[in-house]
């Protein structure tokens, strides 16, 4: 003998809940996904948010411009930094400038940067300061424009001025894994003919995903070639770094 299941229709009233509910869902499903991505003002302040918690950091740089024309090889270097007072040591580790050393400390050696080149002239030590021609040679920018904040600033100032003029288009690229970690690619378009007033006509940013932290800058131009490519691997916010790390005596360094 077959068995036989009797069910009771649906009413309606049943039916107008479980819409609501499944509508109110979808609302705040959407509302998660925009909560950050659809509204730029709001994934800026939290970036920033990130960034005011980090004190110091150490991480490998990896840094690329292009030049009158030309985009440069990318420069690997290990950097030391940390926010108050504002230093820097970077040591590049690969060629051409390999064992270069330099460290810069605000309000230290009057202002100058200590730096050397690697090799057989490594003992020429020179007091420099950041925009001197020597240090700016092949470089867009001075060597105080390096480190994690200096990419937020950048992407900062610029998203403002777009906003505020309108013509800032803000997407999400979705996931890429970099430097072993998984990141949120976002994309800043500049839209409209006054691009020059810009640092660039297109923006991509890697932000990681766990500490909010924007650990990769690409910069392209109107015609979408690269100009300015900045990026953090190994990127340790947990380094305790003191005075030591940003003195010339201390003994691991050679200035």
């Amino acid at each position: 003998m077959k068995s036989v299941i009797h069910s009771k229709p649906v009413s309606s009233n049943h039916v107008d809940i479980l819409f609501s509910a499944l509508l109110l869902l979808t609302m705040m499903v959407a509302d998660v996904g925009a909560s950050v991505y659809s509204y730029p003002e709001k994934w800026l302040a939290e970036a920033e948010t990130a960034y005011d918690h980090v004190e110091s950091y150490t991480a490998i740089f990896h840094k690329q411009q292009r030049i009158a024309g030309k985009l440069l090889e990318e420069e690997n270097i290990y950097l030391k930094a940390r926010k108050k007072p504002f230093s820097l040591y970077m040591k590049w580790v690969t060629e051409p400038y390999e064992e270069s050393e330099l460290l810069y400390v605000v309000g230290w050696n009057k202002g100058r940067a200590k730096a050397h080149r690697g090799g057989f002239f490594s003992f020429i030590v020179r007091n420099l300061k950041p925009n001197a021609p020597k240090l700016m040679n092949d470089n867009l920018r001075p060597v105080t424009s390096t480190g994690v904040g200096f990419l937020l600033k950048t992407v900062a100032i610029n998203m403002r001025k777009a906003i505020k003029a309108g013509v800032l288009t803000f997407t999400d690229q979705g996931i890429e894994n970099i430097y072993g970690r998984d990141t949120q690619v976002l994309q800043i378009d500049m839209q409209g003919e006054k691009t020059e007033e810009y640092d660039g006509a297109r923006f991509v940013i890697n932000q990681d995903i766990e500490s909010k932290l924007l650990i990769r800058l690409r910069v392209y131009n109107r015609d979408g070639l690269l100009v300015e490519n900045y990026g953090y691997e190994k990127l340790n916010i947990d380094a305790r770094l003191s005075d030591t790390d940003f003195d010339p005596n201390n003994p691991k360094y050679h200035f």
